[in-house]
């Protein structure tokens, strides 16, 4: 009997792969969960039925990816996805029989314990839910998971094919407009219900409908269409089929409506024409911006007040009252400049009977430069994914933009050419483009040359170029070639096309997304980088506009105009607002600041805010605007707020731009131990340093000293101060202990704990002449020191210090900049949490670590938040040192203490309710405890960490 006759058997079996699969799914994840109850020797009553599972597990597994390759070499599977899904469900098949073996080996006391064997169990269950998503893949459609995310809404209208098929019909003859239309209809059709099947990645019967080459080229049964002639044409006659007939297609119940089935048919009918435009499975935004004219109305009404006052009546809303002086002067001081108003700020502002005061209020804060740029530097460090320290620190593979961003807001540069110098960049501002050099082996999209692409894309021009790096999107119109095109503006080489990881052969051609806007091609990289910084900022570019606008509209209201706001393609809930608005802000010069001006100005700004019920409704495409989000603190404006009221959260900053450059460098004893330094041991170390004044007449003299962990400072063999909180600069009038001709510093520094642990002094002395000159001593290299304890007149200028060692000099690796390191006093008196590292506490409320572009953080409360505020032992100290510096300005005033932290925090007096309670709290003479848990209840009150 001839071969091919008995074919079917393995042609059936192998289509028992789908029901045997399940089996090695079952058994072996749920052998994996009872081992981890039995560690430590707990439940000894499973491990008959673990081993049991382990081994049918493994046996099941082999058949399954023996079944696999049945289905594969026997039924019409092929593509990428096929052979990788193969691949890796072979490999769990033989790590499976290994784990099996371990076991074996582990039961029979081969092996001593059941590390090993659990290790492999483990991984053999990570390689088989890698294995069972990719046959879901397969099965289902590669955007089977994705699909369903917020946003990713790929549903087809078929009111679009009716509409065509209308216009259609009746034509003897089409135009060439008529058959582009046509085509891209059809398409579209098989886009949305062929490609899952039927794609370059899984070329099921050899056919793909990706493409013109494939859709003509056919399967393996031959072609599929047969222009002119539907009847003839293989896919009509598929899809034209009864939904309980076996040859239809698509199957799985999805089958084609009637006017799809018939605009196929058409299509064939009048020639099969290939349109040569892109097809646009996915709405896309219009990338043109034309400023809409606003809608009559009374004289004086502000502009986007005319809008929403169209817009209330379409939705047939009732204006919303705007908000009291109160709240209106704690939302403005918080999204302005981050920080709480001062209850004198508050009472003055309520009592201004001016009819501009809520106008003048907003310049005012906006002509606070530094306060402005230090509460905004955490939007745009999220937003261009920079930061202090983190990923790619370790091998300084990420440069910080910091100072070229704190000197733009600071000078409120306007926002094309903060964009032009981030594309084509200075020194200072190429951290951006240059993205993360990650250590060891990364995936192609993770390539700098993708990175700068995927961080344009989805910072500038809110879109997800991520996707498309791997494959063609599954949630937007890019393909792999544009993504790689784009990527290579950034390239000093050709780049090479990889699908999900895999070289294809084919070599990128550099362009940018919108090709419309010009031609980014050139000779050179930094040509390239010229041509796309000059035509991403056109002012056709609409889309970056919008893009912005929509980003800084969220800050100020809570929700975006078009959500998520990196979704430019979706629909706003006011597309005229948000045309007017960018187009406003071209016309203003690019001028930021006055964006935010034109918004906050606005009495859709001062609206009363919405709390809405669920979030669900602020993110759902049937949003109404009825007025601002109620929004939670950010971490970096909750620890602002709390240093303002109780104390300082932070002392010292990762970036200090006021500085007075003077350096944040520690010195200490050098440590050696065979001949290489090392960490300091602990125990007290001596240091000197003479200097020399000139023969001037002395009219001030201070000195800055903040010593980790604690010191003894003497000048001149007199003893001036001692501190052990290096956290804090103490500064010292010392101008009576100085001469003109030599004086001497000695320090007496103590390291604490009990193994070698980072050491430093940070000293700083300026003295002043009559004539306005000024000498000023650091800490520095110069200086001496010893481990061994010194005679006393160590201190004095005869002390014979020729056997003591120059100092180290220690970096900033350990220690941040303080500050209040500096002669003048002006600031704060905290670091803003903008500019501090990040930190555990900060973490925990929300701040992103920004190895991505981060441009929405989770506003929801989580349990970690929870934990870090009431048990977190950073936080809970920050409330202690507070409460101890209240009861020092205070005393035992329970009265007082209540009036001024309920006026600090809520800009009003206690109730008669709270005072009652607080009173009672506290008591006549109240302690550390009673006011720290005040502070407690305070803070985490809604009324605090809410802008209404």
């Amino acid at each position: 009997m001839e071969d091919n006759a008995w074919s079917w058997i393995l042609h059936f079996v192998g289509r028992l792969h789908p029901l045997t699969v399940h089996f090695p799914i079952g058994l072996l994840v749920v052998s994996l969960f009872l081992e981890i109850l039995t560690i430590g020797g707990k439940r000894p009553g499973l491990r008959d039925g673990i081993n049991w599972m382990v081994y049918l597990g493994a046996l099941f597994a082999i058949l399954a990816a023996v079944l696999g390759w049945l289905l594969r070499t026997f039924d019409d599977y092929s593509g990428d996805l096929v052979q990788a899904h193969q691949n890796i469900g072979i490999a769990t098949a033989v790590l499976a029989v290994i784990t099996a073996l371990l076991l074996r080996n582990t039961l029979n006391g081969k092996l001593s314990n059941y590390l090993v064997y659990r290790s492999a169990l483990a991984t053999t269950v990570i390689l088989l839910t890698i294995t069972g998503h990719m046959g879901a893949s397969l099965t289902h459609g590669e955007d089977f998971l994705t699909s369903t995310l917020p946003g990713n809404n790929s549903h087809y209208d078929s009111e679009n094919t009716g509409v065509l098929l209308a216009e259609l019909n009746h034509l003897d003859t089409l135009s060439e407009d008529q058959l582009d239309n046509l085509n891209l209809e059809v398409r579209a059709i098989f886009a949305h219900n062929c490609y899952q099947c039927h794609s370059e990645n899984k070329q099921k019967g050899e056919l793909v409908l990706e493409n013109k080459r494939g859709v003509f080229k056919g399967g393996e049964s031959g072609k599929v269409i047969v222009p002119g002639q539907p009847e003839e044409s293989e896919i009509y006659r598929r899809i034209s089929l009864s939904p309980e007939e076996d040859g239809v297609m698509p199957k799985k119940g999805k089958v084609l409506k009637e006017n799809e089935i018939a605009l196929v048919r058409l299509w064939i009918e009048k020639g099969a024409h290939w349109a040569d435009k892109a097809l646009k499975v996915f709405p896309e935004a219009p990338l043109a911006l034309t400023k809409p004219e606003l809608p009559e109305s009374e004289e004086g009404v502000h502009p986007v007040d005319q809008l929403m006052l169209a817009y209330f009546d379409q939705h047939n809303i009732r204006l919303p009252e705007t908000v009291d002086d109160k709240t209106f002067i704690r939302r403005v001081y918080m999204d302005i400049i981050g920080l709480l108003p001062q209850p004198e700020e508050i009472e003055k502002f309520v009592n201004n009977p001016e009819t501009g005061k809520r106008s003048q209020l907003i310049d005012d804060l906006l002509g606070d430069p530094l306060n402005y740029a230090q509460h905004w530097l955490s939007f745009w460090n999220d937003l261009l994914r920079n930061d202090y320290s983190g990923t790619g620190f370790i091998t300084g593979g990420r440069r910080q933009i910091t100072d070229w961003l704190y000197k733009s807001l600071i000078n409120n540069k306007p926002y094309d050419l903060m964009v032009k110098e981030l594309i084509n960049p200075t020194k200072e501002s190429e951290g951006f483009i240059k993205g993360i050099k990650w250590r060891g082996v990364v995936n192609a999209s993770q390539r700098t040359e993708l990175q700068a692409a995927q961080n344009i894309g989805q910072s500038l021009m809110g879109m997800n170029v991520k996707c498309a790096s791997c494959h063609n999107s599954f949630v937007s119109n890019l393909t792999l070639d544009q993504a790689y095109g784009f990527a290579s503006v950034f390239a000093d080489t050709v780049l090479e096309l990889n699908r999900c990881d895999k070289p294809i052969g084919k070599m990128a051609k550099v362009n940018f997304l919108y090709t419309e806007l010009g031609s980014v091609e050139a000779e050179t990289l930094k040509e390239r980088l010229l041509k796309l910084s000059e035509i991403i900022v056109k002012p056709e570019n609409g889309r970056l506009y919008r893009t912005i606008t929509n980003r800084i509209w969220k800050r100020l209201l809570g929700r975006g105009i078009i959500e998520p706001v990196d979704e430019m393609d979706n629909t706003p809930w006011d597309t005229t607002l948000l045309d007017w608005l960018a187009a406003e802000f071209i016309e203003s010069g690019h001028d930021i600041k006055h964006l935010i001006k034109v918004i906050m100005t606005s009495k859709a700004y001062q609206l009363t805010a919405s709390n809405y019920k669920d979030v669900k409704d602020i993110k759902s495409e049937k949003y109404v605007f009825r007025g601002p989000v109620v929004r939670r603190m950010s971490a970096e404006q909750f620890c602002d707020a709390v240093s303002q009221i109780i104390a300082p959260v932070y002392y010292a900053a990762a970036f200090d731009p006021g500085s007075e450059g003077l350096s944040s460098k520690r010195i200490w004893h050098r440590e050696r131990k065979f001949d290489r330094d090392v960490l300091p041991e602990p125990g007290k170390r001596y240091f000197r340093h003479i200097f020399t004044l000139p023969q001037k007449t002395i009219t001030s003299a201070f000195a800055l000293i903040s010593v980790d962990h604690s010191y003894t400072l003497y000048v001149n063999g007199q003893r001036v101060s001692e501190g052990n909180d290096w956290r804090k600069t103490d500064r010292l009038d010392v101008k009576r202990l100085l001469t003109a001709g030599e004086n001497i510093i000695a320090l007496e520094g103590v390291n604490e704990g009990s193994i070698p642990n980072p050491a430093g002094i940070l000293f700083a002395l300026k003295v002043g002449y009559e004539d306005g000159d000024a000498t000023v001593i650091q800490s520095g290299e110069t200086w001496k020191s010893t481990a061994n304890q010194p005679n006393d007149t160590w201190t004095t200028l005869e002390f014979d210090d020729k056997s003591w060692e120059e100092v180290k000099n220690y970096g900033r690796k350990h220690w941040d900049k303080l500050v209040n390191f500096k002669f003048d006093t002006q600031g704060n008196g905290f670091a803003r949490a903008s500019l501090v590292r990040q930190h555990p506490l900060m973490k925990a409320l929300g701040r992103p670590s920004r190895e991505n572009v981060a441009t929405s953080r989770d506003e929801q409360a989580t349990l970690l938040q929870a934990l870090e505020l009431t048990n977190g032992n950073y936080f809970n100290k920050v409330l202690e040192e507070g409460a101890g510096l209240w009861l020092e300005q205070y005393g035992a005033n329970s009265n007082q203490i209540a009036e001024n932290l309920y006026q600090k925090s809520f800009g009003r007096e206690p109730t008669r309710q709270e005072r009652k309670v607080i009173l009672g709290a506290l008591g006549e003479a109240p302690d550390k405890e009673a006011v720290q848990d005040l502070f407690w209840a305070t803070v985490l009150s809604p009324e605090f960490q809410f802008i209404y």
